[in-house]
């Protein structure tokens, strides 16, 4: 068995700082040794996960391969390690007490009191040690959500304070915290980060490194100080400057030798350098695009970016690969119409139409896929945006006016969309959509298997309403082929308008399934399309 090593981020002073990209981080370098790593999240709110969670609570909603409903940060993790994550590997304070509660109900702790220590501690701890202990990890890296002082995060730093004690070198804990920079007086401040140390101090954690995000030049001097009064050695003292990309944060952590102080602190051999090669192949066709795509991603959330993480950066990754720099243009579905749709599409080289549920903002995407295909843009429906390539087809080009999902208008004539069969008998929302890694056989002549290279794909799903296989015949005859299916329950997964440029609609998400060493072939190729469109 591996003598697991167990390194815990945390935050202090904001929230925000990008705990996730520094845990993220550290395991590319770690793998890039050779070690096997996986990254954990811990969320303190008490939802049982982000699956009922709005956007606008929580960001993106990302889905593991095991069907699990996570926090955007599993997200990235995948992205930086090119390994699948599972439910293992997010946490909320909701299992946890879910979890405590459904034992005291069955008896397990023998008419006890139940309390927060030790028994949700104790769950808590076991929850973190799982990974290790199945799965022969040598490092496991937990990041703790919240920042330090929140009541919500408690039990999680008194679950850390345990396990630093019961494991000793077998443990490190990295704080990630906040200099401001005071404009006014040309000064950077450490004092938010000292009183932050001085939190954890206070629950008996002693923090082994610091990171210290900024926006400027940390000198030495400075450093010097703040590891004065951490108690922290200043050669563990490492700043987090602002970067163009999150992906350059990896090196920026090496050059500091990030990876060699935990590797130090938990008695790990430092041998060579980590193969960075590939991640610095990607790097270098990052900075030496000079050309630019733009991409239309229409969706009710383009506020906030985070809502479509996972897009945003398949979509940069696929620039990339192309060789283009990504001109990213969001476009609120809810304020496009047909009088403006020339003035916001007309200038793109390729438009997304965006995952998403609900009625709010949906006419403003059938407003978008009527005009890229009159128009003949590359175009790109996810999920939702699947759906609703299907729901303006049969507006338009099959004649049902009335056409729509029941999810918008359970009363249409003309249900092309419609509540899966299985869902139908179910009433709780949270974890019961059709979730997780599902077959799709490809049709060998379509665009996606010749993207894929493979007419068998595997890709992960979060959706409760599907194609009505009823209208398949009459969609074939007008154009719209169905050239993607689950083999077991003949799902319609993929549509096509062959006649067209590349307009392609995917029930699942392929953007789960893209990272930085292994970008989803479709992204890659919806990309290619834009470029070659925009060089016609």
């Amino acid at each position: 068995m591996v003598d697991t090593k167990y390194i815990f981020v945390t935050g202090g002073v904001v929230s925000s700082l990008g705990k996730g990209i520094i845990a993220a981080s550290l395991a590319r370098l770690l793998q890039a040794r050779g070690y096997k790593v996986t990254n954990q999240k811990f969320d303190p709110y008490i939802n049982i996960d982000p699956g009922t969670l709005n956007p606008y609570e929580h960001g993106e909603c990302y889905v593991t391969v095991d069907g699990h409903e996570a926090d955007l940060d599993l997200g990235h993790y995948e992205r930086f390690t090119n390994t699948p994550t599972t439910r293992a590997n997010n946490i909320t304070t909701g299992r946890i007490y879910q979890n405590v509660i459904d034992k005291e109900r069955r008896g397990d702790y023998l008419g006890k009191t139940v309390q927060i220590i030790p028994h949700i501690t104790d769950e808590i701890k076991r929850n973190v040690k799982l990974l290790g202990s199945k799965n022969e990890f040598d490092f496991v890296i937990t990041e703790i959500g919240g920042t330090v002082g929140d009541i919500e995060s408690l039990p999680f730093i008194e679950s850390v304070r345990q396990l630093r004690w019961e494991m000793g070198k077998n443990c490190v804990c990295i704080h990630l915290t906040y200099v401001p920079y005071i404009a006014a007086a040309k000064e950077l401040k450490t004092k938010p980060t000292q009183h932050s140390v001085k939190q954890l101090q206070e629950v008996g954690i002693q923090p082994d490194i610091l990171v210290l995000r900024t926006e400027h030049e940390i000198s030495s001097e400075v450093r010097k100080k703040v590891a004065l009064f951490c108690n922290v050695n200043p050669s563990a003292v490492i700043q987090s400057i602002d970067v163009p990309s999150i992906y350059e944060v990896p090196i920026k952590m090496h050059q500091q030798k990030l990876d060699e102080i935990v590797l130090a602190k938990t008695g790990m051999p430092i041998e060579g350098e980590p193969n960075l090669a590939p991640w610095e192949k990607f790097l270098h066709r990052m900075k030496s695009a000079t050309k630019t795509v733009s991409i239309g991603l229409v969706g009710k959330y383009v506020e906030l970016p985070d809502a479509y993480k996972s897009i945003n950066e398949s979509l940069f990754q696929a620039a990339t690969y192309n060789d283009y720099k990504l001109d990213l243009q969001y476009i609120h579905s809810e304020k496009l119409n047909e009088s403006n749709s020339d003035k916001l599409l007309g200038k793109l080289d390729g438009i997304l139409i965006a995952p998403g549920f609900g009625q709010r903002g949906i006419e403003g995407k059938f407003v978008a896929l009527k005009y890229a295909r009159e128009h003949d843009i590359p175009t790109f429906g996810v999920c939702l945006g699947m759906q609703c390539m299907v729901i303006e087809y049969a507006r338009d080009v099959l004649g049902y006016a009335d056409a729509n999902s029941t999810e918008m208008d359970v009363t249409t004539k003309h249900n092309v969309i419609d509540l899966m069969e299985s869902q139908k008998s179910i009433s709780n929302m949270g974890g019961t959509m059709r979730l997780g890694a599902y077959d799709c056989i490809l049709s060998p002549d379509s665009i996606p298997a010749k993207a894929y290279g493979t007419t068998h794909i595997r890709e992960r799903h979060r959706h409760r309403f599907e194609f009505n296989s009823d209208y398949r015949q009459e969609f074939e005859d007008a154009g719209m082929k169905c050239v993607g299916e689950n083999p077991d329950t003949h799902l319609v997964e993929v549509v096509e308008v062959p006649s067209l440029r590349w307009y392609v609609g995917v029930q699942y998400h392929p953007e789960y399934n893209s990272t930085v060493l292994n970008p989803n072939p479709l992204f890659v190729d919806f990309v290619r399309a834009a470029i070659e469109y925009k060089n016609k």
